[in-house]
């Protein structure tokens, strides 16, 4: 690679049509356990909630699994969805996890609250429009880490802990955010690319430094479907792709089994969807992503990359994180 930048993993632990989340479990920690033995940087979990395909939704619970069954890669959230907790209770998770795994715990945190308004209320939160909510929740939520907390109340486990504190965003806001409070700011352009440019170009202009981070850090997300050929890696891709018109046509799904030519079936209105979300993304044998990733670095600067992979079988899941992290090496 042009810039040799370290690659994470993104796992959104997928429950797959015929699978339950007991499996998604199993295969959670099993690509855990590969990707730290292939290099991957941080290994993180997503909040979603009500969403028959994604299994992650009691996330700092499958944090502590993960971390639990692996030695030295960072687990985190990527991210927490603040408005559906209290920070007190957020920074008493983290602080719990941090106190468990020393030095191995992030905390993404993001603004959606991850799920639509039935479920927002199911979760008891109070949602108010007020765009002030969220930067004065992360505000809090980072005193209850601080150890000279200005809060009367303390966070137990969490106080004086050093848990880095991430924003995660799909608009302009997360990134006038990270870079007001001089945090790393993780964008997902694995499936709202359309500001991407726009954000990163805003965070970095407006970075101030902080105790936490000196100079601006960016890490993208990334579709990636990598096979040892073209033709099997689209095939791989098409389950992602149906899941993501599913989702999109009101109608959310567990991850689908692949099928033969499935964007040759699509209405124009569905292909140009799926063109727009999966724009950052890579599909092919290992020369094809590589050069897919290249091309990405280079037009982005990104300082990292968060890699995902929705991919039905098991087996080629784990491929495809193998083959994408011999790419970090490999010369172009």
């Amino acid at each position: 690679m042009h810039k040799m930048i370290p690659l994470s993993v993104l796992d959104l632990s997928p429950i797959v049509q015929g699978g339950d989340a007991a499996q998604s479990f199993r295969n959670t920690l099993d690509l855990a356990q590969h990707a730290e033995r292939w290099g991957y940087r941080r290994y993180w979990l997503a909040e979603h909630h009500g969403m028959p395909g994604i299994a992650s939704a009691a996330t700092s619970v499958l944090i502590g699994h993960v971390a639990g069954g692996t030695r030295s890669i960072r687990v985190g959230a990527g991210g927490i969805m603040l408005p559906n907790h209290s920070p007190l209770l957020i920074a008493e998770q983290f602080g719990t996890l941090a106190s468990l795994y020393p030095g191995r715990i992030d905390l993404g945190l993001g603004r959606a609250p991850g799920s639509d308004a039935l479920t927002a209320r199911a979760l008891r939160r109070n949602l108010s429009n007020d765009a002030d909510e969220f930067p004065r929740d992360v505000v809090e939520l980072m005193d209850y880490f601080a150890p000279d907390s200005r809060n009367p109340v303390h966070a137990v486990p969490g106080q004086g802990l050093n848990v880095p504190v991430w924003i995660l965003g799909s608009s302009l806001f997360g990134a006038q955010l990270a870079a007001a409070l001089g945090l790393p700011y993780a964008f997902a352009s694995h499936f709202a690319p359309q500001q991407m440019m726009q954000a990163v170009a805003l965070y970095r202009a407006n970075f101030r430094p902080s105790a936490q981070l000196a100079k601006p850090y960016v890490m993208l997300g990334f579709n990636v479907f990598a096979a040892d050929s073209d033709e099997e890696a689209a095939l791989r891709a098409t389950s992602m792709q149906q899941a993501f018109v599913n989702l999109r046509s009101g109608r959310p799904s567990r991850l689908p089994p692949p099928v033969r030519d499935y964007a040759s079936h699509l209405a124009p209105a569905e292909k140009a969807l799926l063109d727009s979300v999966l724009s950052c993304s890579a599909i092919g044998a290992p020369h094809t992503v590589r050069a897919s990733l290249n091309a990405f670095i280079e037009r982005t600067g990104a300082d990292e990359l968060m890699i995902t992979s929705q991919i039905f079988d098991h087996g080629a899941r784990l491929r495809s994180y193998e083959i994408t992290s011999g790419l970090l090496s490999a010369t172009p």
